[in-house]
């Protein structure tokens, strides 16, 4: 990987591409630190430092690299833009219009990301909106008010002012995700996705040396985190390199090309293969999972003293620290991986498109004897790609139950698996244009 970025750094054109999106990654950290006006930061500080582990908030606070926490001008992050493409992706299967959009080539892919931009916007506005309501009808435990104005219309103007700089800063992260498209290197929402989590990082080292010095300080009662702390970087490294083992693996269905006379010349007849991936859902599962079981968190949140009896019991019961979370977060994540196969594959439409061009898995007849066989196939590895996401979501849970290390449970599995993700797609992308430029053709 190291080698690849020196090489690409030697390339003029690559050097001024991986420049570009180190200056929109900067950008976009100086946005994440920027507040939006008429905060009392230090009552907000306060505020969110007594937020619960496992509520959405702090997903969104993960996701947007302490963003979400501060009230800044990047607080909303990428999520508006993930749950556009989520919402999209699940209206092109049910929504016919849709789908024959995502089959007309360029000009329906442009579309397509027309109507995403338009629905992250919609959506940004929403989650900003929310956010400060939930901020107005919230105080710091010192009392103070989180806006400082609240009432008549100075309050009007302040909550206009509020939720479109949470707006703008929205669709300002969409377009620098698209100049990096354009003009750098790598997905841009990929990328600073990456960048926010990598900004916890420091953060997470803080918080290993705390418990070094814990025990320097206090060797008979804290000596054990002289074990623990090395172990934690031992398990992350193996974590990292099993999901960039998995990354890779897939289960290739063969086929074979029927052979066919055209003139006096014989075509076809080809092996090749269908490559299906073991991780293919990505971190998706992982989200939709994490979503739904840190709703009753938020909602006592939201709701603070006015919460439902019933909704503490559950909110009780789905506490990160105890063994019910992992096991439901273990089992939704299994469920929603099965969830996202129906959509991303259709075996029927596959074996179809094998019978059109004239294809054969080898030992199987065409047609729906074809589409069981794919089925199947796509059945055993999605369990498989489950189990491994699974085990990776719950795998700090487990850490931080067994040594009490319950402080660095956020850089997650979502987190480990997007900071992999991102790192080999964009050291491909790397690859494949410094292939593009040493190509040499026939007249060299």
């Amino acid at each position: 990987m190291f080698k690849t970025m020196l090489n690409a750094w030697k390339n003029q054109d690559l050097k001024k591409k991986m420049l570009f999106t180190l200056f929109v990654i900067i950008l976009f950290r100086f946005g994440s630190i920027i507040p939006v006006p008429f905060m009392n930061i230090g009552a907000l500080q306060s505020l969110m430092g007594n937020l619960e582990d496992g509520s959405l908030f702090t997903y969104f606070n993960t996701i947007s690299g302490d963003a979400f926490s501060r009230a800044t001008l990047f607080a909303m992050s990428i999520t508006p833009y993930i749950n556009s493409s989520i919402i999209m992706q699940l209206m092109t299967v049910a929504i016919p219009a849709l789908e024959r959009l995502t089959k007309e080539g360029e000009e329906g892919q442009k579309k397509m990301n027309a109507i995403t931009r338009y629905l992250t916007v919609i959506l940004g506005l929403l989650q900003g909106t929310m956010f400060y309501f939930w901020l107005k009808n919230n105080v710091a435990p010192s009392g103070e008010r989180i806006i400082m104005y609240n009432d008549g219309w100075e309050g009007i103007f302040a909550a206009s002012v509020i939720i479109m700089t949470f707006t703008a800063g929205t669709a300002l992260i969409m377009w620098l995700g698209e100049q990096i498209n354009q003009k750098g290197v790598g997905n841009g929402i990929s990328i600073l996705l990456f960048a926010g989590i990598v900004s916890r990082m420091p953060a997470l080292v803080a918080t290993l040396w705390q418990y070094i010095d814990m025990a320097i300080k206090l060797p008979a009662i804290a000596w054990i985190y002289y074990v623990y702390v090395p172990v934690f970087v031992i398990v992350f490294l193996a974590v990292m390199w099993f999901i960039v083992f998995m990354n890779d693996a897939e289960r290739r269905i063969p086929i074979q090309y029927a052979k066919r006379v055209v003139g006096r010349k014989l075509y076809g007849g080809q092996s090749t293969h269908i490559p299906v991936k073991v991780s293919g859902s990505g971190v998706m599962p992982i989200i939709f999972a994490s979503s739904i079981l840190s709703l009753p968190s938020t909602f006592k949140i939201i709701l603070g003293a006015n919460t439902p009896e019933w909704l503490n019991s559950v909110n009780s019961c789905l506490s990160p620290a105890d063994w019910p979370y992992p096991t439901i977060y273990f089992v939704l994540i299994i469920a929603f991986a099965y969830f996202y196969l129906s959509i991303q594959y259709n075996p029927v439409e596959m074996a179809n498109n094998l019978r059109q061009s004239n294809a054969t898995i080898p030992g199987l007849r065409p047609g729906k004897p074809t589409a069981e066989f794919i089925q199947k196939v796509l059945s055993k590895i999605t369990l498989l790609g489950s189990i491994f996401l699974g085990l990776i979501a719950v795998l700090p849970f487990i850490f931080s139950d067994l040594t009490g290390m319950h402080n660095t449970t956020f850089l997650g599995g979502t987190s480990i698996i997007i900071l992999v993700g991102v790192t080999l797609e964009t050291v491909k992308q790397m690859e494949s244009q410094m292939m593009m430029r040493h190509y040499k053709g026939f007249l060299d």
